[in-house]
């Protein structure tokens, strides 16, 4: 699939299949993740692959929405505590990296057919439980991982006017 198709075909899956996921598709999306630039080549992100066979109410803690859990992974990305590079004011892109890590994770699922919803808005505390983190391991960013159930709906985007500065 070429590159800008994959940016217009990517949306937020919230219908999943239990359809199992191949392991080379899996390794090709985790190699996409760790081919992702981090602020000084650092890499301080781990990426955590959970099944969610068997654990769907454990999982739904941490994000209580019933089509988190329907796929058959779910995938995080956490910032290694303390180990991001850290900008002259402080301020620290070890979030900033698990971020585009994660671009990269669903860019790369788009590409092999599967979908993907980019989630924030979760439980902190309960990720590291039921994920079983080690306590310098910072969830930032998850998302279910499966093949697609139904059609893409389609999707509100703003006008380039509103969203560029030119200068």
């Amino acid at each position: 699939m070429e590159f800008f198709e994959v940016i217009n075909k990517r949306y937020s899956v919230r219908s999943y299949l239990p359809d199992d996921i191949e392991q080379d598709k899996i390794q090709k999306i985790l190699e996409a993740a760790r081919l992702a630039p981090t602020a000084c080549n650092l890499q301080a992100f781990r990426v955590v692959v959970a099944k969610t066979e068997g654990r769907k109410e454990e999982i739904s803690r941490i994000y209580p929405r019933g089509w988190f859990a329907e796929a058959p992974y779910i995938i995080a990305v956490c910032a290694i505590k303390g180990k991001g590079w850290v900008r002259s004011d402080q301020k620290s892109f070890a979030d900033v990296d698990a971020t585009i890590v994660m671009d990269h994770i669903i860019l790369a699922a788009t590409a092999l057919g599967l979908g993907t919803c980019w989630i924030g808005a979760f439980d902190p505390k309960a990720c590291a439980e039921v994920l079983n983190l080690d306590k310098d391991l910072e969830p930032i960013v998850l998302t279910p991982l499966g093949y697609p159930k139904g059609e893409q709906l389609p999707r509100r985007r703003k006008a380039l006017e509103e969203l560029v500065i030119y200068r």
